[in-house]
C-alpha cells in the first residue's frame, strides 16, 4: 500500500477504473497500449486504493472508468474522458502549421485571381476573334 501511495504522490494523472469482465488477453493488450503510451497500469483493491489515495493530491464497458486527478484537479468520468480525447502535441503541432500556412494559400489564390480572371478574358477575345476571321 505505501508503494501505491508512492506512486500516487509521484504520477501527474491517474485514473482509477473497474476492469472487471477484462479476460487475461484483454488485460495484457491494455497494460501493452498502457506501456507504448508512456503509461503503466497497477491492479489494487478498491479499499487498498483509497487507503493509498489518502494525502495525494490526486479513473469498452467492461473497463468502466470512475474518475482521476491531472496534478491537483480531480476528474470525474467525463474528465478522465475528454482528457483522453485531446490530440496529441503533434496533431497539434501539424493544425496550427495548417492554419500558419492557410492565409498565405488564401493571398496567393487572392492575387493570381485577377490576373487569372483577366487571362481568360483575353483568350475568351482571341477565340472570338478567330471564329469572326
Amino acid at each position: 500500500m505505501t508503494a501505491l501511495n508512492g506512486v500516487f504522490k509521484a504520477t501527474g494523472v491517474v485514473v482509477v477504473a473497474h476492469y472487471s469482465g477484462l479476460n487475461v488477453a484483454q488485460m495484457q493488450t491494455l497494460r501493452r497500449q498502457m506501456k507504448q503510451a508512456g503509461a503503466a497500469v497497477k491492479v489494487a483493491k478498491n479499499r487498498l486504493a483509497k487507503i493509498a489515495l489518502e494525502g495525494t493530491d490526486a479513473a469498452d464497458e467492461k473497463f468502466v472508468i470512475l474518475g482521476g486527478a491531472m496534478g491537483k484537479t480531480a476528474l470525474d468520468a467525463n474528465g478522465v474522458k475528454a482528457l483522453a480525447a485531446l490530440p496529441s502535441l503533434d496533431e497539434l503541432r501539424a493544425k496550427i502549421v495548417g492554419l500558419i500556412q492557410a492565409p498565405a494559400t488564401k493571398i496567393a489564390q487572392v492575387v493570381n485571381a485577377p490576373a487569372a480572371k483577366v487571362a481568360r478574358v483575353v483568350q475568351a477575345y482571341a477565340a472570338k476573334s478567330e471564329a469572326a476571321a
